[in-house]
């Protein structure tokens, strides 16, 4: 029987698909696979395998503000501004440009009125994602940077906001 020596053959290298895309053509291209993962429910909660699988897309997707640009509009008067691009009330944020800061509060008491209680605070650069459902409370987004412009991609899932 031949042996075959596999050691010195020449490899084919082939980029995925994806990577052959215009930047305009992968950021279509990462909104509508998330539209095709959220399903014609577009909901999605903290504990959805869904959710894992929208992370790891989001994760995946490099920035580049040739191709997020056109739905960008940027108001001089402040350092961040979250433009719709898909209907629904908020759980991603994959951070486009610049760094957001995430303030997470606790649900606020219904008996005890007071100031909200911070629970966590944390930093997103570029390329990096946080994700957020009313099961872990409430929170706001907001640039540390009053010199920089920061962008993101706020991807939403149209459940209703949970009733206080």
């Amino acid at each position: 029987m031949p042996s075959f020596e596999t050691q010195n053959l020449p490899v084919a290298v082939t980029q995925p698909k994806s990577l052959l895309l215009s930047p305009a053509s992968r950021f279509r291209r990462l909104i509508s696979d998330i539209q095709t993962q959220m399903g014609p429910n577009n909901g999605i909660t903290a504990s959805d395998a869904v959710r894992l699988s929208l992370q790891d897309l989001l994760e995946k997707y490099q920035s580049d503000e040739s191709a997020w640009q056109y739905y960008a509009f940027r108001d001089p008067s402040l350092t961040f501004t979250r433009n719709l691009i898909d209907k629904g009330n908020g759980n991603f944020n994959l951070i486009l440009k610049g760094t957001l800061t995430e303030t997470r509060y606790a649900w606020p008491s219904t008996t005890a009125p007071g100031p909200m209680q911070i629970t966590q605070k944390a930093n997103f650069h570029r390329d990096q994602v946080t994700y957020m459902a009313d099961t872990l409370g409430l929170h706001k987004i907001s640039n540390p940077d009053p010199h920089e412009y920061a962008v993101s991609l706020h991807r939403t899932s149209s459940r209703p906001p949970a009733p206080f």
